[in-house]
């Protein structure tokens, strides 16, 4: 199995928003699953109460810090862009891609657009 990096976004102005995106991100860990990978989503495990607040930021920092050092370890790194590509994200892309990881670009949804609409900040490279 492929060890894969799930890049996916977290960050939102509200908790609800936060939550929303965590249910992305657990779609695209099963979708990973599903093509036989083994993925990780430190979003996921950082963003939890009593470790790390993704609203507090030298914790949402420190979360990334710790995200990089396990992802600098993957096979692959799967930029799932359903919801578009946030600054956290797009952080994680030029981190991996200079440390010579492959980057993919995926969708859960194919037939469907971007479900949130973009900021400027936001692209999206397939």
């Amino acid at each position: 199995m492929k060890l894969v990096i799930i890049e996916s976004p977290l960050s939102a102005p509200t908790r609800e928003g936060i939550e929303e995106n965590k249910k992305y991100a657990r779609a695209c860990m099963s979708d990973s699953l599903n093509r036989y990978e083994a993925p990780f989503a430190s979003h996921l495990l950082y963003d939890q109460t009593g470790i790390l607040d993704d609203l507090v930021l030298h914790e949402r920092e420190r979360g990334m810090q710790a995200g990089f050092a396990w992802g600098s370890k993957a096979d692959l790194v799967a930029v799932y862009i359903d919801r578009g590509i946030s600054n956290g994200m797009r952080r994680g892309i030029d981190f991996y891609v200079a440390a010579g990881l492959q980057v993919e670009y995926r969708r859960i949804y194919p037939q469907t657009n971007i479900v949130r609409a973009l900021t400027e900040n936001d692209t999206i490279t397939p």
